[in-house]
């Protein structure tokens, strides 16, 4: 059996797993209007219980979870949040009453809020995380008809939620084309999880804020581009009425009166408040209707389709889809793969010779698999891959033995100018080998300098560097902190040049604005320019304000 201070730290250990996760859960949201992250909202839902748990001292489980419930109604954030909200609302009135519960108690609870969620959202999908609660549930209800030890039936939920969960994508083609599982369902997984760390082990999991994530190259465009005509209302509004005793009138009026006018509608109530959730072009109309239940306590409308808008452009700017390569039989002599970052930068490298370039570079490296695909796709006997980056490298490496139907050769370049001195140094009358072994000479005497910013402070080479500060790197090694890109790029030209350097090229980044790249480039004309050719070219990239390539 559990009481109600083991149930009170079990929640409060899955509150404290999913905020460690929730970064991680933001990430899998792939849809381009959410009312918000799906991890920070279902965090903060969860968090609102275990700071109302703190404090409690009782032993009665129904308390315990009566109290949680209520404390989730009132935090819930966006659709995801409100959901979890409901299904641990089940767990209040499945377990009202009890002092102790075991499995069938808490199997039950959980089919009461599962019911409750799915009654709750007007067009319920699968492949959500109302098929995780789902599953979870029947998996837990089976196995307490057997063993209704708490543990055993929880360890039970646990499982068959991870086992939901992996199949979401085959549940909603969006995530399966975007390669994800949902991310409600992971959150509801995270907070079950976290729960068993407790029920089972006895140790509540440590409150720890997750860091960012690196940024990664998702394909945002397919998924937004689905959902733009699925915006049929413009408001997403949210409220909660503070319900008057004096009014006799049921909620469910409400709910059925939102349904005329809106969309996504989710009503949830309890004894002194109603949380509505609707999508609707009269947000006034909908909260002059919540006024007939009681005062509004707090309210949140937003525009959608101006995210939206938003949300595409930043995807414009931030993400790239997947190539996709296409079959193509070896019938030339020679042809080339490069993995690069940046529209720019990927039609520079075609222009240098390259069939394919796959999207690709510091923290955004491609698979083995991307690689190789380019490679079929390059109608070429012998396909020379130039990884430009060190992270790249061995990944490139793994395509050789895949390959059966043509001759592969890696050329280990480290750098995007190392790619570009080593094409530029390809001789057509002598063997691919050859041809790997000049490359590679040649590109190891370019110099590369990159300016970038610092995510995180940290020490680098021994120096110490502070999040946001602008750094520069010579081949590598970290040289100096400035305070804007350009300066940074112009203290790095006069490191890296020495009197035999004969050309410089500057690559001006995504991040960076056409007139500061001229600027740029009319400081390093004007030291440079007299003796060394200089040229500017516009690369895109991502991560790095500048990269220069010194010959």
């Amino acid at each position: 059996m559990i009481n109600g201070e083991q149930l009170r730290l079990a929640i409060i250990s899955g509150a404290h797993n999913i905020s460690a996760q929730k970064n991680h859960i933001n990430d899998l949201n792939i849809f381009p209007v959410p009312d918000g992250d799906t991890g920070t909202n279902m965090s903060m839902t969860v968090m609102a219980a275990a700071t109302a748990l703190e404090d409690y001292e009782g032993t009665n489980a129904g308390e315990v979870a009566e109290l949680a419930a209520k404390a989730m109604l009132r935090g819930a954030r966006g659709n995801s949040g409100v959901i979890t909200s409901i299904l641990f609302r089940g767990f209040g009135q499945g377990l009202k009453g009890m002092e102790e519960v075991n499995g069938k108690n808490i199997a039950a609870a959980l089919g009461i809020g599962v019911d409750a969620a799915y009654k709750a959202v007007t067009k319920p999908a699968e492949g959500t995380i109302l098929t995780v609660a789902r599953m979870a549930y029947e998996a837990g209800a089976e196995a307490a008809k057997h063993n209704s030890d708490p543990i055993h039936v929880w360890q039970t939920i646990v499982n068959k939620a991870n086992d939901a969960l992996a199949i979401t994508p085959e549940l909603l083609p969006v995530l399966k084309r975007a390669g994800v599982v949902d991310a409600g369902g992971k959150g509801l997984c995270s907070i079950f999880e976290g729960m068993l760390t407790y029920l089972r082990d006895g140790e509540v999991v440590p409150y720890e804020e997750e860091t960012a994530a690196a940024p990664t190259i998702e394909t945002f465009e397919s998924a937004a581009a689905e959902f733009d005509d699925d915006i049929e209302f413009t408001y997403c509004t949210e409220f909660i009425v503070g319900r008057d005793p004096e009014i006799a009138t049921d909620p469910e009026e409400l709910r059925d009166y939102l349904k005329n006018i809106g969309d996504c509608v989710v009503v949830v109530n309890d004894d002194e408040i109603i949380k509505v959730h609707v999508h609707t072009e009269t947000p006034g109309v909908a909260l002059t209707k919540g006024l007939e239940f009681g005062q509004l306590l707090t309210v949140k409308v937003e525009n959608m389709k101006e995210q939206h808008k938003n949300a595409k452009k930043k995807s414009k700017k931030k993400k790239a889809p997947k190539e996709k390569f296409e079959f193509a039989e070896p019938t030339e002599e020679f042809g080339f793969v490069a993995v690069a970052a940046g529209e720019g930068m990927k039609n520079l490298f075609k222009e240098l010779g390259c069939f394919n370039v796959v999207s690709g570079g510091q923290s955004m490296n491609p698979s083995t698999d991307d690689i190789y695909e380019a490679i079929l796709a390059t109608p070429a006997k012998n396909v020379i891959v130039l990884p430009n980056n060190k992270n790249i490298i061995l990944a490139a490496e793994q395509t050789r033995p895949m390959v059966t139907d043509r001759n592969v050769v890696i050329v280990p370049t480290r750098t995007i100018p190392q790619g570009m001195t080593a094409l530029l140094n390809f001789d057509p009358e002598i063997s691919a080998e050859s041809n790997a072994q000049l490359m590679l000479e040649a590109a190891r005497h370019v110099g590369t300098g990159l300016v970038t910013f610092a995510a995180r402070n940290s020490e680098f080479d021994g120096k110490k560097i502070k999040e946001g500060d602008i750094i520069a790197l010579e081949n590598g090694k970290l040289t100096m902190t400035e305070k804007s890109p350009v300066k940074a790029l112009v203290k790095l030209a006069k490191n890296m040049v020495k009197k035999d350097t004969s050309f410089l090229t500057l690559i001006y980044g995504e991040d960076i604005e056409e007139e500061d790249a001229n600027k740029a480039f009319e400081e390093l004309q004007d030291k440079f320019g007299s003796r060394i050719d200089v040229s500017l070219v516009q690369g895109d990239q991502p991560v790095y304000y500048f990269i220069l390539s010194v010959e």
